[in-house]
């Protein structure tokens, strides 16, 4: 709910503060104190259009910042989350300003953002209905929504089964578009997959076969070389038994040093070790040798070999370029490609498939869909009945109210019906849509009248009303104060007003006033005791404050609209 608002260069207003309670707020004043300024306020906290001429003269902008209660855990916290505005304990700060040369700005949670997003949150926040301002329920959109919110539990399961039966619907047909207007290029698809898979399988790789030919390669093209190393290094380490005459090699000279050792070795432990330790590298270098000898032997030039090997990794590494990084990783394509071939393969298969099941999908569509239908144009006359009834009370006896359900041009995610309220304004009248079959005045009763009967089934937190009892009085007046009372049970209800018998059955009363030079004071909005507020519905009757007479037809209202309340709880 709105907790507060602050004007400050609006219109005739300089500033003034509305501290709104929840239930029924009326605000009225004399005539040009600025009411109005009210309404046009709250349209500019929740996205209107910011008129420069609305800037009170002398000002440089007007500024309008409102202070908004939110359920935490409702849609529009989650907004304001989304645009990464904050809460103030659970409120809302929404904050727009107007220059007076045209520009405008809005603030969210302290957080700037464009003006739609105020239009967008407003959805969930309020319902203004004015003259001028952007009716809620003339959306056609939101009127389907409150229909079906009013038709209640009897819609909600065909209308679930309906949501998912379209669900799946659109993926079949959307698949089955995809298969067969994509028909050309997913068959090119599949013959380039054919011919790369039938190259790996002529070639045949095997996991890591790139990689060991790649050192075997390195070893055939350098065998000369290796032969020569590992041969030079076993005649270091062992020496070359074909020589006569002995050279100085590896083994001899441990030999040498562990003798030595030995003979002095029950001398001192430490030398004795030392001989143990070169008696294990005596060991080591036989083994090295021995290996060195094996390889020298296993070592051979190969052309033949090379050339094969060579010639492999040619067509291994044709592979690799056109598949993938390695033979690995051409393998890996060849198992992806050959589960997308057997896909496209078997497309006549799916698309016989799909067909078939669109056909059924769009046979219980229909059903569904007209289930649902009758189920809304139940709720639809029952709906045109009660609010007819509720338009006769307020002074439009000869109007009806006419909710239109049309065929839409197809399957939508929610029927096949376009839903538009109407307004016969009288017997013979053709219905016409909302906007068109009424006048300002006639529209925000007719809204009133909707919004009663909607109570409940399409919940907003904060209703507004302005000339909502434009060219009434007496006992249509007292109707419509009755019904806004009605309608406050479950929201927050805020009325500009100029009649007393509606103004008699708020809950909280808010005055306007205006200063001798025309403007209207500082703290120019007031709320009104018991005592002040029946001067104030003594002038609103008689004209004049302080008539006795007025004061007691004052008195006889709030009695009265107190126990119409009453007996409403």
């Amino acid at each position: 709910m709105v907790e507060e608002v602050r004007i400050k260069g609006l219109g005739v207003i300089d500033e003034a503060v509305l501290e709104l309670s929840p239930g029924f707020n009326v605000v009225t004043g004399e005539t040009g104190a600025g009411k109005t300024m009210v309404v046009t306020s709250l349209g500019l906290l929740f996205g209107g259009k910011g008129d420069p001429r609305r800037v009170r003269p002398g000002a440089d902008k007007a500024v309008v910042e409102g202070r908004i209660v939110l359920d935490p855990a409702g849609r529009a916290a989650a907004r304001v989350e989304e645009t990464g505005g904050d809460l103030d304990e659970d409120a809302l700060i929404i904050t727009r300003t107007v220059s007076a040369e045209g520009r405008s700005r809005a603030h969210l949670g302290g957080r700037s953002v464009p003006v739609g997003t105020l239009l967008a949150l407003a959805d969930d926040l309020v319902a203004v209905h004015g003259q001028s301002d952007q009716q809620r329920l003339l959306q056609p959109g939101r009127q389907r929504e409150s229909l079906d919110r009013y038709a209640g539990a009897e819609l909600v399961a065909p209308l679930r089964e309906y949501t998912r039966a379209y669900q799946r619907h659109r993926e079949v047909s959307k698949l089955l578009e995809e298969l067969t207007t994509q028909a050309r290029a997913r068959a090119d698809e599949a013959e380039r997959l054919r011919f790369g898979l039938e190259e790996v399988e002529k070639v045949d790789p095997r996991p890591g076969e790139d990689v060991e030919l790649a050192a075997e390669d390195e070893r055939l093209a350098n065998a000369d070389a290796l032969r020569t190393a590992s041969n030079t290094a076993h005649e270091a380490l062992l020496g070359d038994p074909s020589q006569v005459e002995a050279f100085a090699d590896v083994t001899s000279l441990l030999g040498t040093a562990r003798g030595a050792l030995e003979a002095v070795r029950d001398h001192d432990a430490e030398l004795g070790a030392l001989a143990d330790r070169l008696a294990e590298a005596g060991y080591l270098i036989a083994d090295i040798g021995g290996e060195l000898a094996a390889y020298t032997e296993s070592v051979e030039a190969d052309p033949k070999r090379l050339a094969a090997v060579q010639e492999r990794r040619a067509d291994l590494s044709m592979l690799a370029r056109k598949y993938g990084g390695g033979v690995d990783e051409a393998l890996a394509w060849a198992r992806e490609a050959a589960a997308r071939l057997q896909e496209l393969e078997g497309d006549d298969e799916r698309i016989a498939a799909l067909e078939a099941e669109e056909a059924e999908l769009a046979e219980r569509l229909h059903e569904l869909a007209a289930r649902v239908t009758e189920v809304r144009q139940a709720a639809a006359e029952r709906f045109s009945a009660a609010v007819t009834a509720e338009l006769s009370a307020l002074a439009m006896p000869h109007s009806c109210i006419v909710v239109a359900l049309t065929r839409a041009a197809g399957f939508t995610p929610h029927g096949v019906d376009e839903v538009e309220l109407r307004l016969a304004a009288h017997p013979g009248a053709p219905a016409m849509p909302l906007n068109r079959g009424a006048s300002g005045g006639e529209l925000s009763r007719v809204m009133l009248a909707i919004e009663v009967v909607f109570a409940g089934a399409d919940p907003v937190p904060t209703f507004v009303f302005d000339e909502v009892d434009a060219g009434v009085g007496g006992k249509a007046a007292v109707e419509i104060g009755r019904r806004l009372a009605k309608l406050a049970r479950t929201a927050q209800v805020i009325v500009v007003t100029h009649l007393p018998q509606v103004a008699a059955f708020a809950d909280q009363h808010l005055l306007v006033e205006k200063s001798d030079d025309g403007t209207v004071i500082r703290s120019g909005v007031q709320t009104l005791d018991t005592d002040a507020r029946v001067r104030e519905l003594s002038r609103m009757l008689a004209g004049l404050e302080d008539s006795e007479l007025g004061r007691a037809h004052a008195e006889e209202l709030l009695d009265i609209a107190a126990r119409d309340k009453d007996e409403q709880a």
